[in-house]
């Protein structure tokens, strides 16, 4: 089997990370200031810049404020798993192909489905709007007479 992380390059993950958040400059995700310089890199992750906010002192890296932040897994690995969420691969098939613990691949499945919920725009009705009512007649497990009683009292006792 051809384990998907190693075909993953990470400094194209944080490139396109870094592309993709600050398109016109990195910000500081505390005071907005675009006042920022570069701080060297984090020690597990080469890749990953670390930066200083001039305006505020605050220190952030590419991952600050986003779903990716707090988490032990590597970014190709969350990239990784939002392709195979693509694929419509289930959480037990997205574990396997990543080589991650089955609790890990849910929490992770989770967090991007949710981080992809919350960034849709909200849905504005414009012109007419038409709305039908809708009739639901529900059973009563296990007694089905009183289930055509209520239909009787309905129909007019017909």
């Amino acid at each position: 089997m051809v384990n998907i992380q190693e075909l993953i390059d990470d400094a194209k993950c944080y490139q396109t990370i870094r592309d993709m958040r600050w398109l016109d400059g990195v910000t500081c995700p505390g005071c907005s200031s675009d006042s920022v310089i570069k701080n060297g890199r984090d020690d597990t992750q080469p890749h990953r810049q670390r930066y200083e906010c001039r305006a505020c002192s605050q220190r952030f890296d590419d991952l600050t404020d986003t779903i990716f932040a707090g988490h032990h897994q590597p970014l190709r690995t969350w990239i990784a798993c939002l392709y195979l969420m693509g694929l419509n691969l289930s959480g037990l098939q997205i574990a396997a192909e990543l080589d991650i613990n089955k609790d890990d691949a849910r929490a992770m499945i989770q967090r991007l489905r949710r981080g992809i919920v919350d960034r849709r725009p909200p849905v504005t009705l414009q012109g007419e709007v038409e709305c039908d009512e809708v009739d639901v007649v529900a059973g009563h497990k296990g007694h089905p007479e009183a289930v055509k009683k209520k239909a009787d009292r309905r129909d007019g006792g017909a």
